[in-house]
């Protein structure tokens, strides 16, 4: 470890700033942020005597303690002193090295047209012949017996309260209609991905057992009512029984299947599409996948979605993170036929290079007869729009086939299907590639205030009991009880929860004549109000925002279990209660929070501090060190008495093993260690251990939490060589902190 002291000049002001050389780049582009507001993906930092540009830790290192900050935009170097030096020179060679590639690039392309011309084969209808099956398949889509087959399958109420959730959790309780529709939309995305089945090679249908391809055979009279005109089948290498699996083309039929390849579930998932109201087209790569892309116009742009995979809005998922050699990807809708090869690839050159069925002036004129053909009938002022659509597409694809893709991403090789077969098809990606993650996320805020609102709520509770005198079984019924009526809120349609008990149990008597009014603050946390009526039912039901209680309510749960949990591992009720690891009171929350990584789309570093073990902050590159930053709110100082680390559901030897804790009082400026922990070792899954800071009474406005190393680091280097995607740091509820706690 070593510490080095920066003098960074921005926008005529001086800040110094201390530097651990170990922490890396990203580290000391937050700090740099928490001083200028410029975010880290918009900064340029300039050192050394010849005032060239850090792009690296090597670059920190080797060059002189003066540094100048300037933002990408280059609005920081207009404001700069006449004096600074003059830093023209580094982004015009820059620049230039960007223009020098983009040359070569539009070279290659313009050789590529030219070779086509003579390796093309004539237009003699076989692109035609290729694209137009699937104009009739998705006209199917928009019949309307097949729509309502297709909601009566999807469960709506979940979805909805899950997109209202998500949104909640962004700190959005307010959406407006487009911003729900399109919650809901990511949300029939994940749960098709769940509810549909992939099939390789299907179960043999008489004894259950793997089977193996036979071919094909001939398809019978049903299976053709339903598109089935393949027939694939398998022997039982069991049995020697032969399994039928018909392709079918009818979505209406997948419905019922709900199982496939990515033809079929390309195909269904676009029927679900529609049947919600959602423009859709069915997309198709020449190199033999289907997808689904569906418009928004809040976006103004089309939306890739992928069923298969659960991604979703990562169009170069298939050139850069299966590295497929694309050629040919058609989008077919109800209103016509479309070529957007061009947004699915940054390196159209090679693409051109590959499209030699037909020259491009005729496929362009194949699309556009295919075009005018679906919309022969078209009101005028539809066409009108459609028009303008397509010339704005156009525009869009054009502009963007040559930009630079967020390096930051890593996009996954292919997950579905067999690991063979993903290999035998060339899709299984790059073995440094197996996770949809990002190397630099970015700041993100909690919206935990609730959380901590639920810990506080458990004071009067346990109180109570120690008040009370209560066995230790007792006290564990009540909370059991309370356990019970959580579920029945939560089974309950989630915008009009209720719950109800007869008061005729002795726990019930007690709970609602005695421990009621303890309980009152957390019901209150979870925005629900009781009431017992003249019969002695007990009410519980919601009190306002419906979409604030599905926010608590997982963590309560989570709470309760581990407030059971420990009184079960207890002997006696005593004031001992009332104390950490018991008590968890003013909770620190609400902060921004950066990470050295993230795992994308449900590994994101907010899942560090919302009070559920059903999510987790998982950092692909975790078991090589990783780091996580949380800046209180307002630059508020609070004082770190404890703070606590959870298990994640899987994998053990990810579990953390050394970290260290570090303080700042400058919003991360300069840091300081609170704790060192070293040779920690979490013997079950989901177990919470609390770390109490020895050294009192210093303020910080910024935490940072260092993981240094993994519990096996075996299974760190055999997981470095074959998929680093699964080395993250997975932490649940990492941060559980506060100004003061009320000890009793």
């Amino acid at each position: 470890m070593g510490a080095r002291r920066f003098v960074v000049s921005y926008n005529g002001s001086s800040f110094d700033v201390e530097y651990d050389t170990e922490d890396g780049l990203e580290v000391f582009k937050f700090q740099l942020f928490s001083l200028t507001s410029i975010p880290p993906e918009e900064q340029k930092i300039l050192g050394g005597d010849t005032d060239r540009i850090v792009s690296g830790d090597s670059d920190l290192i080797s060059i002189t303690d003066k540094l100048r900050l300037v933002s990408i935009d280059g609005e920081a170097r207009k404001s700069e002193p006449e004096s600074s030096i003059d830093t023209e020179a580094p982004f015009d060679e820059e620049l230039s090295k960007c223009d020098e590639e983009l040359a070569r690039m539009l070279q290659s392309e313009e050789e590529a047209l030219l070779l086509q011309q003579f390796v093309a084969g004539e237009d003699n209808g076989q692109m035609e012949q290729r694209i137009r099956p699937y104009i009739d398949q998705v006209l199917m889509y928009e019949d309307p017996n097949r729509q309502e087959a297709a909601r009566k399958t999807v469960p709506v109420g979940d979805l909805e309260e899950k997109a209202l959730v998500s949104l909640a959790k962004e700190g959005n309780f307010a959406p407006t209609k487009i911003e729900r529709d399109h919650a809901f939309l990511l949300q029939l995305l994940f749960w098709f991905k769940q509810s549909f089945s992939w099939v390789h090679a299907p179960s043999c249908y008489s004894c259950g057992n793997e089977t193996e391809n036979q071919g094909t055979g001939i398809a019978l009279p049903l299976e053709l009512q339903y598109g089935g005109f393949r027939v694939e089948l398998y022997c039982c290498k069991v049995c020697s029984k032969i399994t039928r699996f018909p392709r079918y083309n009818d979505p209406l039929k997948l419905l019922e299947t709900r199982r496939g390849r990515c033809g079929e579930w390309a195909n269904c998932f676009t029927l679900y599409c529609r049947a919600f109201g959602y423009e859709s087209r069915l997309i198709l790569d020449f190199t033999d996948h289907v997808w689904t892309e569906c418009f928004f116009n809040h976006l103004g742009r089309w939306m890739h979605l992928d069923p298969c995979e659960g991604i979703y809005d990562n169009p170069l998922l298939y050139e850069k993170g299966w590295n497929k050699k694309l050629n040919y990807v058609i989008a077919i809708a109800k209103d016509g036929v479309y070529d957007v090869t061009k947004r699915y690839t940054r390196k159209w050159h090679e693409v051109l290079s590959r499209r030699t069925i037909t020259t491009e002036s005729s496929l362009s004129s194949v699309i556009a007869n295919l075009r005018k053909e679906c919309r022969a009938g078209f009101p005028r002022e539809l066409l009108s729009m459609l028009e303008e659509r397509d010339r704005n597409e156009i525009e869009m694809l054009e502009r963007n086939i040559h930009s630079k893709e967020a390096i930051s991403i890593s996009l996954p090789g292919r997950q579905s299907g067999s690991k063979e077969w993903r290999i035998s098809r060339s899709e299984y990606g790059s073995q440094e590639n197996c996770s949809f993650s990002s190397s630099t996320c970015p700041v993100r805020i909690c919206v935990d205030e609730h959380v901590t609102n639920i810990y506080n709520a458990f004071y009067p509770i346990l109180s109570k009991f120690v008040e009370s005198c209560l066995p230790v079984a007792k006290a564990v019924d009540i909370l059991k009880m309370f356990k019970d009526i959580l579920t029945d809120l939560k089974n309950s349609p989630f915008t009009s929860r209720r719950a109800s008990k007869q008061s005729t149990s002795d726990v019930t008597r007690l709970f609602v004549h005695n421990m009621l009014p303890s309980f009152g603050q957390l019901f209150g946390a979870l925005h629900l109000i009781h009431e017992l009526d003249s019969n002695g039912v007990f009410h519980v039901y919601l009190a306002g925002d419906p979409v604030k209680t599905s926010l608590a309510l997982p963590v309560a749960f989570d709470a309760v279990d581990d407030m059971m949990s420990s009184l079960d591992q207890s002997c006696t009720i005593g004031k001992y209660l009332l104390s950490l690891p018991f008590l968890r009171l003013n909770r620190i929350h609400s902060g921004s929070v950066l990470a050295s990584g993230e795992e994308l789309i449900f590994g994101i570093v907010t899942a560090a501090f919302d009070g559920t073990r059903l999510s987790k902050w998982e950092e692909p590159n975790g078991a090589k060190g990783c780091w996580i930053i949380y800046k209180l709110a307002d630059m508020h100082m609070s004082e770190l008495i404890a703070y606590e680390l959870m298990s994640a559901n899987d994998a053990p030897e990810r579990d953390p093993m050394d970290w260290i804790v570090e303080g700042s009082d400058d919003g991360g400026s300069n840091w300081r260690v609170l704790d060192k922990q070293t040779s920690q070792k979490f013997q079950t899954r989901f177990e919470r251990k609390t770390y109490k800071i020895e050294s009192m009474g210093k303020q910080s406005n910024a935490f940072r939490f260092r993981f240094l190393a993994v519990r096996d680091e075996r299974a760190k280097n055999e997981a470095a060589h074959h998929c680093p995607g699964l080395l993250r740091q997975d932490t649940s509820d990492s941060i559980k902190t506060g100004a003061h706690y009320m000890l009793a």
